[in-house]
């Protein structure tokens, strides 16, 4: 490998440089999300094979009364979504919301402006009562501002199971932030996909159709744009494990033959031996046992839990520990 660039024009950028250069590779899978990523993602979450949209849609439509019932105990609150992509499970509770006339705000937060315009778009139409103020950025970085949101409680919402996209360590982190922007009287409600059949689980991420495929590929489209690479997908091999020990699905990119990549706005040249990897995205599965560990690490605690009909799904309430 060569360069002889130490400044970046972007975090992506830099975070692409990062992650070649390193052993093993990897490449952050929050950058898959590029306008084509998002329209992908909304085609896997239709997919019959990923099954955690339906058992969330499932929890939401059965579970809405009491869901309802509980966030809004103490009054009028704002609804704060982190990572809102389409909303289409969200608004099965905003309609809720609105049909039971309970006082509230709903502010989606997302790391693509395309997909919050798309929301904002189709609530206008859809819902049009909702009071919806749309905010774009990654998670991480809204959290230093969200204890300055709004002066009222705060219900925060992170659904699909976004939080196994982190090792447990990064998860405590991330619930410890989240911990340190709630009162006494916020509430957090989030979605943990459980430990099943590992073959059900594989399948979730390795379509037969190949539209996770084209998902997890759709990075290196994107550092060929942007950064002006040759990457030739057609080289790299669309790879899922599932370990049961640990709850841990890996995605990998593996060089199917030795070649060289050059990305020529890094001045980067990578090397990748024959059946090299690139890791790219993680998806944790979880239990009880384990959630409550997470949340009794970061000081939160659970206040009650929603499963889904086949038992493969959990949207848990979290409060703050007193």
């Amino acid at each position: 490998m060569k360069t002889t660039q130490t400044t970046f024009q972007s975090a992506f950028e830099e975070d692409v440089y990062k992650g070649l250069t390193s052993f093993p590779k990897y490449l952050l899978s929050k950058y898959i999300y590029d306008q084509k990523g998002d329209k992908l993602f909304q085609q896997i979450m239709a997919m019959p094979e990923y099954y955690l949209t339906n058992c969330e849609l499932n929890i939401l439509k059965n579970h809405k009364d009491a869901i309802a019932d509980i966030i809004n105990k103490e009054g009028g609150f704002d609804l704060i979504e982190l990572g809102a992509g389409d909303g289409k499970k969200t608004k099965i509770l905003l309609q809720h919301l609105v049909d039971k006339e309970y006082d509230f705000n709903y502010l989606p937060i997302d790391i693509s402006q395309h997909v919050l315009e798309e929301l904002e778009s189709s609530l206008k139409s859809e819902i049009p009562e909702v009071k919806v103020k749309i905010q774009q950025g990654t998670y991480f970085k809204t959290l230093e501002n969200l204890a300055d949101y709004s002066a009222r409680k705060k219900v925060i919402l992170f659904l699909g199971s976004n939080i196994g996209n982190l090792l447990h360590e990064n998860a405590i982190e991330f619930l410890r932030n989240i911990k340190e922007a709630m009162t006494q009287e916020d509430m957090l409600f989030m979605g943990f996909d459980q430990k099943k059949d590992p073959q059900k689980i594989l399948d979730a991420y390795n379509d037969p159709t190949g539209i996770t495929e084209a998902f997890n590929k759709n990075l290196l489209t994107r550092i060929n744009r942007e950064m002006d690479a040759n990457f030739n997908l057609d080289n790299f091999l669309h790879w899922e494990t599932y370990d049961p020990e640990s709850g841990t699905a890996k995605s990998f990119l593996v060089s199917k033959v030795q070649q060289k990549i050059a990305i020529n706005r890094l001045d980067l040249e990578v090397n990748f031996d024959a059946w090299e990897s690139i890791h790219t995205e993680i998806s944790q599965k979880y239990d009880d046992t384990v959630v409550a560990w997470l949340a009794e690490e970061a000081g939160l605690e659970i206040q009650t839990s929603f499963q889904d009909n086949e038992n493969c799904y959990k949207n848990y309430i979290f409060r703050k520990k007193s």
